[in-house]
């Protein structure tokens, strides 16, 4: 709702993509708009950090602090945590898409039904990865875990960091070619 009438609410570089296949966004600004998204996300992952330092000083466990910061697989499977981000993008996007159709949209209200969305991707796919779902919400805060001064914080992962950038876009572009073959 905040972000709406300034950017159309625009916090996930994937539906981006999205919005750009489908024609309902100009890709001349995907980089500002990447940009914002990203930089966003590692600013909000900063102020978790400041809000939570104490925590962070006390908890002893690395993979505790990660999960803060950044989607992890309760079980890794490479393959199958992509699919699981492929999905649940793919959903979100179609969502986004098929709300951005003037007589289907419900104007300041479309982050709602949005929000439903999300909520049952993560009800339903969030345990295989925890669900990123958004590239940007993902790399920015995992960026910020390995520059901020978190004691006993481990290594941020970055084997495992592909998975939630590709599988978001994957399923976005996926997405978007399934709302131009089915919307005329």
């Amino acid at each position: 709702l905040i972000a709406a009438p300034v950017s159309g609410a625009h916090l996930n570089p994937a539906v981006t993509i999205a919005l750009v296949i489908a024609h309902k966004f100009s890709p001349s600004l995907i980089p500002l708009y990447f940009s914002a998204q990203l930089l966003g996300a590692m600013f909000g992952a900063g102020l978790v950090w400041l809000a939570y330092k104490k925590h962070f000083d006390i908890t002893p466990e690395a993979a505790s602090k990660l999960a803060v910061f950044c989607t992890s697989p309760n079980i890794r499977s490479y393959w199958h945590n992509l699919i699981t981000e492929i999905i649940g993008t793919y959903v979100l996007s179609l969502a986004v898409l098929y709300m951005a159709e003037p007589e289907v949209g419900l104007g300041a209200l479309n982050a709602l039904p949005v929000a439903i969305v999300v909520l049952g991707i993560g009800l339903s796919l969030g345990g295989p990865t925890g669900y990123a779902i958004n590239p940007a919400r993902d790399l920015g805060p995992r960026i910020m875990h390995y520059f901020l001064p978190i004691p006993g914080k481990g290594d941020s992962d970055w084997k495992y960091s592909w998975v939630p950038i590709v599988g978001p876009f994957a399923g976005a572009v996926l997405a978007a070619l399934m709302y131009m073959l089915f919307t005329p």
